[in-house]
Formats: C-alpha cells, structure tokens, sequence
C-alpha cells in the first residue's frame, strides 16, 4: 500500500488516560469533577477493581489509572480545547491552581497547569480571526 493510499479513517480521540499514583482517587475527583467540572462516569466492574476514575466533559473523556511507580508527567501532556480560556484560567487560580501562559502557539491561546498529582495539562482556545 502506497503511502497515502488508505483504507481507513482516524476519526478523534476516545479519551485520554494519564497515570495517578495509588490512593489518589479523590483528589483526581476534587480537580477533575469539582474544579473542572467533569462528571464522574462508572467504571466497568473488572477495571473498577483496578482503582482509578474516569471523567466526561463535553466531548472529552480522561481515564485516570493507577501506577504503581507512578511518576507525573512533566512535558508530555493532553491539549485539552475549550471555550472562555480566561474564565477556565481564572477558575483553576481561585482554586490555587497556578497558570503558565505561552503565546507562541500560531491561531490559539494557551496556557498550561498541573492536576493534582503534578501531570501536565494544556488548554488552549482558537483565536478568533486568525
């Protein structure tokens, strides 16, 4: 098959998962549910007994399984999209979330934060005009 030949299509993201170290369930549901604002959704049975939570916000999905030698990711990281950048910004400040804008990313704004458990996030909102 050539190069650009294909016979299938990737079609988005089904949800993103980052590793949390044991224990740390409720504070994953203190940022992601109460912070974010995701709902919590049920966990199949066999992978409940694994420990972990999994969120829903809008379109996005984040599974946030248990690492054993949980280690946080300091530069790999989901680009979470949203809408009123500012205000998400603002929300995670009042919550004592620290905030690192970076302007160098053509078309959008963005900034990054840390979870919890020191994973890294971006989120970022198309500029309007560009």
């Amino acid at each position: 098959m050539t190069q650009g030949a294909r016979d299938f299509a990737l079609g988005g993201l089904h949800h993103v998962q980052l590793a949390i170290p044991p224990g740390a369930e409720e504070l994953c549901r203190a940022f992601w549910g109460g912070v974010l604002g995701m709902t919590e959704l049920e966990k199949p049975p066999v992978l409940a007994a694994r420990g972990g939570c999994w969120f829903r916000g809008g379109s996005l999905e984040v599974h946030l399984g248990v690492e054993e030698d949980f280690r946080p990711n300091r530069k790999a990281h989901p680009g979470i999209l949203v809408t009123s950048l500012h205000a998400l910004a603002q929300r995670l400040e009042d919550n004592g979330v620290g905030v690192t804008w970076e302007g160098d990313f053509p078309g959008y704004d963005r900034f990054y934060a840390f979870d919890e458990v020191g994973n890294r996030l971006e989120f970022l909102e198309p500029v309007h005009g560009s």
